[in-house]
C-alpha cells in the first residue's frame, strides 16, 4: 500500500512539474516582416528597438524557409498547423473560381483547413484560445474569443459581417475597454495595426488564453504599394515596432510567464523602382488564344474552360479540368514551354504535377509556372501578354527564392537568450509552440527547434 501511495505522490507531482513548465504563448504575425530588416536594422535604416530586444532576449532564425506558394493565407495556415498546403488544404488567398462566380473570394473560413491547428490543441487540451485578425479563422469552433479576418466589399458593411462572425458579445467588450470603435481596425494603415494590438491587449488582459494569434498587415500593404525598404515601409515598421512593445508589455502585466513569438508569413521582393516598371505576364491571354478558355464574345464571362491559371503574385499554379486527360496534359505543357522560352514573360521554372508534390503544392495543381522577381501574374483578358505592373514590391514566388524568407523571433521562460536558430523550416513553429505550451500536436510534420 504504501509502494502504491508513493506511486501517487511521485506520478502527481511529475505532473505538476509537467504543468509548470507549460507557459502561455501570444503569436504575433507581421504580415511582410523580412528578417533582415530587424537583424541589421541599423545597416536598413529601419528602427525597431522592441523587435530587436527580442532577439538580445531570446531566439531568432535568419530566415523561415515557407511554403509554396509564398502568399499569406497558406504559409499563415502552416504556422498553425505545422504542415504544407497539400495537406491543411489553403493552396493560395483565393479559392480556385474557373467560371468567377465567387467574385474574389478568399479562404475566410475555419472550415477549408483540413489538418489540426494549434488552436484546435489548445481548445482540446482545456485551455482558453484567442485570435484577432488571423486568416482562415472565420467560424472556427475551438477559437473561444474570436474577431477574424473577412471582408467583402471593402464597406462600412464589412464591420458588421466581422462582428458578426466574432465571438457573442467580444467586439462591444473590447470597444469598452479600449475606448476604441471596431472601424479603427477596419484599414492596412498603421494605426489600424496600433489598434489591432489595444484590441488584443484588452482581450489577454480580460480572457487570459493559453493561445492567441495575432495578424498585422499594414507593413505588407506599404511594402506592395511603395516597395520594401521604402520610407514608407520603414516608417510603417516602427510604428508597428511600437504597437508590438505597447502589447508584450501588456500581456506580461497580465500574463508574466507569457511566451512571445513574432512570425511573418513570407519576404519581399522590390520588383519595381520609379523609373522601371515590373512587368505583369497576363497568362489568361495566353490560355484564351490557346482555345483553353472560353470567354463570350465580351469576354466578361467565362463559359467553358480545359485549363486555367490561378495566380499568387510572383506565380501560378495551373489547375485542368480534367487532370488526368493525357491529351490535354500535353496540350497545356507544349504551351508552358514555348512561354517559358521567350525570356519576356519573366518565367523562370515550371513545375509539373510529380515536382508539385515533393514541394507540397496545391493538390489541385497539374503544372505550376514560377516567375523571376520583377515579373508576376497579370489578369488581363485582352491585349499584349505582358504589361508594365505599378507594384513596387512582390511575393508569391516558389521559396527557393531567398527574398521571400519570413521571420521568426521568440522570447520567454524557457526559451534561449541571443539564440541563432539559423535558417529554419516553417513547419517547425506550430510543434515547437505546442511544446512550450505542453499540448500534444502529433500531427505537425515539423519538429520543435528546443
Amino acid at each position: 500500500m504504501r509502494r502504491l501511495s508513493f506511486i501517487l505522490v511521485l506520478a502527481s507531482t511529475l505532473l505538476a512539474s509537467l504543468a509548470a513548465q507549460a507557459a502561455p504563448v501570444l503569436m504575433i504575425s507581421i504580415d511582410g516582416l523580412r528578417p533582415a530588416d530587424v537583424i541589421d536594422a541599423g545597416k536598413r535604416g529601419f528602427a525597431a528597438p522592441h523587435l530587436q530586444a527580442l532577439m538580445r532576449e531570446g531566439a531568432y532564425a535568419t530566415g523561415v524557409v515557407n511554403v509554396l506558394p509564398t502568399v499569406t493565407y497558406p504559409n499563415h495556415t502552416t504556422l498553425i498547423t505545422g504542415v504544407r498546403p497539400a495537406i491543411h488544404g489553403i493552396s493560395d488567398n483565393t479559392t480556385f473560381d474557373p467560371l468567377h462566380k465567387n467574385d474574389g473570394g478568399w479562404y475566410w473560413y475555419a472550415s477549408d483547413i483540413k489538418a489540426p491547428t494549434l488552436w484546435d490543441a489548445v481548445h482540446q487540451n482545456g485551455e482558453g484560445v484567442a485570435s484577432l485578425g488571423w486568416p482562415v479563422s472565420a467560424g472556427a469552433r475551438s477559437i473561444d474569443w474570436n474577431i477574424p479576418e473577412i471582408w467583402r466589399t471593402r464597406t462600412p458593411d464589412d464591420l458588421k459581417l466581422v462582428e458578426a462572425l466574432s465571438s457573442p458579445g467580444l467586439v462591444g467588450e473590447l470597444e469598452m475597454a479600449t475606448g476604441l470603435p471596431l472601424a479603427a481596425l477596419g484599414s492596412e494603415e498603421a494605426q489600424s495595426d496600433v489598434a489591432r494590438a489595444k484590441f488584443a491587449a484588452a482581450l489577454i488582459a480580460a480572457k487570459h488564453p493559453e493561445f492567441m494569434t495575432l495578424h498585422l498587415v499594414s507593413l505588407d500593404h506599404f511594402e506592395h504599394e511603395t516597395g520594401p525598404g521604402s520610407d514608407k515601409a520603414k516608417a510603417t515598421l516602427a510604428v508597428i515596432d511600437g504597437a508590438v512593445g505597447d502589447l508584450i508589455a501588456a500581456a506580461r502585466q497580465a500574463e508574466p510567464a507569457i511566451v512571445i513569438a513574432i512570425v511573418s508569413d513570407h519576404g519581399f521582393a522590390p520588383v519595381s523602382t520609379d523609373t522601371n516598371l515590373s512587368t505583369d505576364t497576363n497568362l489568361m491571354i495566353a490560355f484564351i488564344e490557346a482555345g483553353l478558355i472560353q470567354y463570350d464574345a465580351d469576354r466578361h464571362q467565362v463559359t467553358s474552360w480545359d485549363a486555367e491559371p490561378w495566380g499568387a503574385g510572383g506565380s501560378a499554379a495551373i489547375v485542368l479540368s480534367r487532370p488526368d486527360d493525357k491529351t490535354l496534359q500535353q496540350k497545356v505543357a507544349a504551351l508552358l514551354k514555348k512561354l517559358a522560352a521567350d525570356p519576356s514573360t519573366g518565367i523562370d521554372a515550371v513545375y509539373d504535377k510529380n515536382e508539385i508534390e515533393k514541394r507540397g503544392g496545391a493538390r489541385e495543381a497539374s503544372f505550376w509556372v514560377d516567375f523571376k522577381p520583377g515579373f508576376d501574374i497579370g489578369y488581363k483578358l485582352e491585349g499584349p501578354l505582358e504589361t508594365p505592373s505599378k507594384v513596387m514590391g512582390n511575393h508569391g514566388f516558389s521559396p527557393d527564392h531567398k527574398e521571400m524568407r519570413a521571420s521568426f523571433f521568440i522570447v520567454g521562460l524557457g526559451i534561449p537568450k541571443a539564440r541563432n536558430l539559423g535558417e529554419i523550416n516553417m513547419r517547425d513553429i506550430a510543434p515547437t509552440v505546442a511544446k512550450i505550451m505542453n499540448v500534444p500536436f502529433p500531427s505537425a510534420k515539423g519538429k520543435p527547434l528546443f
